[in-house]
């Protein structure tokens, strides 16, 4: 079990702290939500964790299988939508170390553990994820 503290700052700001490691997010509405878009959004962070544990388990599947994926680079793109405000598409988007040669074997432990991380799995099936893999 994991235990985060959450305050809110005032101007639409919040304070997340990690309490095992007592590390700290600050976390600002979006400039087209009344905020000054200094920090990440709630549903920034909400989308950049789809490609941090998509990494996270792509990283553990690729060291059971003998090989790695360091270096590899993640873009995420959220796409918002109205009525309710909410987020509707994330496009995830990988791009492997120039030189690295996966075989098709490796290549299918890396997208399969990316479509099933957790976070995959937690997000309702209306919220549209598109991933692409750029080898």
């Amino acid at each position: 079990m994991t235990k985060m503290k959450t305050v809110y700052l005032g101007g639409y700001r919040t304070e997340i702290e990690h309490l095992q490691s007592g590390n700290k997010v600050i976390t600002d509405a979006p400039l087209d939500n009344k905020g000054k878009g200094e920090y990440f959004s709630p549903t920034d962070l909400f989308s950049s964790s789809l490609a941090s544990c998509m990494l996270t388990i792509m990283g553990q599947a690729a060291d059971a299988h003998g090989f790695n994926i360091d270096g590899t680079v993640v873009d995420t793109e959220k796409i918002m939508a109205a009525n309710p405000r909410r987020v509707a598409e994330i496009i995830v988007t990988f791009t492997f170390p120039e030189g690295s040669n996966y075989s098709d074997r490796e290549k299918r432990f890396i997208e399969s553990a990316a479509r099933t991380c957790p976070v995959a799995n937690s997000l309702h099936p209306d919220i549209i994820k598109t991933i692409k893999f750029n080898y």
